[in-house]
């Protein structure tokens, strides 16, 4: 159930909606996860536009993106990690009509420790997710 933020200059995209969506699809295919409501509501992307001013490297540019990732630890595996990094920068180019953004594109994946991924004011652990999860699948708990 992961989280995605997207940071780049205003103007840079013009659908973020598309934008959102093939992110979070893209990322629930390499976490390969099951199209259930538990990862499908709580799988979330969210695009932040800031002012030209608002954003610069060492250099002085501003027209890069950075794609924050937060996941479950251990959700992905190094051959998933480096999916996840050439795809989110293709989806982040295709989005921004810019093929040569994929050079200005930073991805980001960082994990939540076990017990650190809250909603409806509970921190669920990966056992309470699985568990969860094969509940929605009507399979038996483990």
């Amino acid at each position: 159930m992961p989280m995605i933020d997207v940071f780049a200059i205003e103007g840079t995209f013009g659908d973020k909606r598309a934008l959102t969506k093939d992110l979070t699809a893209a990322l629930m295919r390499w976490e390969q996860v099951p199209q259930i409501a538990l990862f499908s509501d709580n799988t979330a992307a969210f695009v932040h536009e800031l002012p030209a001013d608002a954003l610069s490297t060492a250099s002085g540019a501003n027209d890069y993106v950075r794609v924050q990732i937060l996941t479950p630890a251990g959700v992905l595996d190094r051959d998933k990690k480096l999916g996840v990094v050439k795809e989110m920068t293709e989806i982040v180019a295709a989005a921004a009509g810019d093929s040569t953004l994929g050079d200005r594109t930073w991805v980001l994946i960082t994990e939540a420790p076990d017990g650190g991924w809250g909603i409806d004011g509970h921190a669920y652990t990966s056992a309470e997710i699985g568990a969860e999860a094969r509940r929605q699948l009507g399979k038996p708990p483990a």
